[in-house]
């Protein structure tokens, strides 16, 4: 009984856990390159967005209220097809995948930094990483405390922006089309492509179930909530951007909305604004390293990872083995250099967990009908969940939409392939 995770977060923490990863530095970049082909109606790229995240969002709802488990995907597609090889690579994957993305928001963070602070980006990023590895093993219910003052200040900023816009809107003689696409409706489609990774996040909320109180019912409510209150920000900040200036500008410039600001309230404006995308990368790393310390331990608590891993501090109840690990792995992941590179590589193994996630919901209403559903997805057809059938397709249609290193993810598979039968059998169990 003393090796378990404490449950110390209520539904507005693990609520704001989901939103602090949702809302990060997405809005504050992405909004401007989407615009760039969806015009003044980015707005309805985000909603599309919505929707498509929706769908895979209420396939983890459910199985998150089955099996209320850290290594939420691992757990989901082993009990399954009780087939623990292709729950190992899933996770593999998906590890892979959440220690590139902490590399990559991390230089995002740096970039920042270096702009407002001229601290170099080299010692910035692995800076970051220590120390919201640091602040993570503390403990989650500290570390949740953070980001919950942390997320308020860059929702501070993002409702300076939706006020502004309003000004604008209500008090401008000049109207705006909102509908305005100029390249079409398929410029409207196509910037999905970049809103759609504003979304991610709202996966992670699963894994801190063994950390949540009635997670069988706190944690889907907590998933829907997180993705309703992100989307309603997200829209209201897309249509003041393009109304403080027009969707030509915010789509040239680097920081747009911070840009956006500039042009009405000065230099004081800009770097507020600036300082709440650099807090925006803070949450999102802290959000991550959570999302992924908890899998591993997971994982190491059902003997499909070192046992190490399973080591919890007497105190403070967090994974020790894995926040050191994830830290290293992490800067060491800081060597691609590129941001593009590790989006790409973080990218592709979330949607790929997402396909399995929904083939796994479809596979359970059939397999085990009998399994407690405290939550259950909503536009059924007999026992077939309709919102898991649009997530699988959905999910395909953006794979691909991005070139992704199909042969370097085939190494990365087959070198999961090698630990699992290799080492996990014959030696993880040992230490």
């Amino acid at each position: 009984m003393k090796n378990k995770l404490k449950r110390v977060l209520g539904l507005t923490e693990a609520v704001f856990y989901g939103i602090g990863i949702i809302v990060g530095a997405g809005i504050f970049i992405l909004v401007g390159k989407a615009a760039g082909v969806a015009g003044n109606a980015v707005w309805l790229s985000f909603i599309i967005s919505a929707i498509v995240a929706s769908f895979t969002g209420l396939s983890y709802a459910e199985l998150s209220s089955i099996f209320p488990k850290a290594s939420a995907e691992f757990i989901y597609v082993k009990r399954t097809y009780k087939n623990e090889l292709w729950a190992f690579i899933i996770s593999w994957l998906i590890l892979f995948s959440g220690l590139a993305s902490i590399a990559t928001v991390s230089l995002g963070f740096a970039s920042y930094a270096n702009a407002l602070f001229h601290i170099p980006i080299i010692l910035a990023a692995p800076m970051v990483i220590i120390f919201t590895s640091f602040l993570c093993y503390f403990g989650i219910k500290e570390s949740s405390t953070v980001n919950i003052i942390l997320i308020a200040i860059q929702l501070l900023a993002l409702a300076l922006i939706i006020a502004l816009g309003m000004v604008t809107i209500f008090g401008s003689p000049k109207k705006i089309n909102y509908f305005d696409m100029p390249f079409g409706f398929q410029g409207v489609l196509t910037a999905v492509t970049f809103t759609f990774f504003a979304y991610l996040g709202f996966e992670d909320i699963v894994n801190i179930a063994e950390e949540t109180k009635n997670p069988k019912k706190n944690i889907p409510r907590a998933i829907i909530l997180a993705l309703i209150i992100t989307t309603s920000i997200y829209v209201l900040t897309a249509i003041s951007a393009v109304s403080l200036v027009s969707w030509s500008e915010l789509s040239r410039s680097s920081a747009p909305l911070a840009f956006a600001t500039l042009k009405f309230l000065g230099n004081a404006g800009f770097i507020f604004i600036s300082f709440a995308a650099l807090i925006a990368t803070l949450t999102t790393i802290i959000g991550i390293i959570i999302f992924v310390s908890r899998m591993m331990y997971g994982m190491a608590v059902e003997r499909a990872f070192p046992k190490s891993f399973s080591f919890l501090h007497p105190k403070r109840k967090t994974p020790v083995t894995a926040l050191v690990t994830i830290a290293i792995v992490s800067i060491m992941f800081l060597f691609f250099g590129k941001i593009e590179v590790l989006a790409q590589i973080s990218t592709f193994g979330v949607i790929v967990s997402f396909i399995a996630v929904n083939l796994s919901l479809i596979w359970l209403r059939y397999m085990q009908p009998e399994l407690k559903r405290p939550f259950r997805a909503p536009l059924n057809i007999g026992k077939y969940p309709l919102t898991a059938f649009f997530g699988i397709f959905t999910c395909f249609l953006l794979l691909f939409q991005y070139p992704f290193p199909i042969l370097g993810f085939s190494l990365v598979l087959v070198i999961g392939g090698l630990v699992y039968y290799i080492c996990l059998k014959k030696l993880f169990n040992n230490f």
